[in-house]
């Protein structure tokens, strides 16, 4: 799990590449949910909230950017 500290401490480049893993993981963790194959279903979880702290992260920067 990323902590919002450490994310900070990434570029922007380094944030679009791990928000792009980490959608391309959600979409496979869906597939293997929907197939009965999941492990840990928790991960799930995890994965969306490590999304929206990237996406608030990138959004913040944005906004203090103009």
């Amino acid at each position: 799990m990323a902590k919002t500290a450490d994310l900070r401490t990434k570029s922007d480049d380094q944030l679009a590449g791990d928000l792009a893993d980490l959608k391309r993981e959600a979409f496979n963790l869906r597939f293997q949910a929907a197939t009965n194959q999941l492990e840990r279903p928790a991960r799930i979880k995890e994965v969306r909230r490590d999304i929206a702290r990237i996406k608030t992260l990138q959004g913040e920067r944005a906004r203090s950017s103009k």
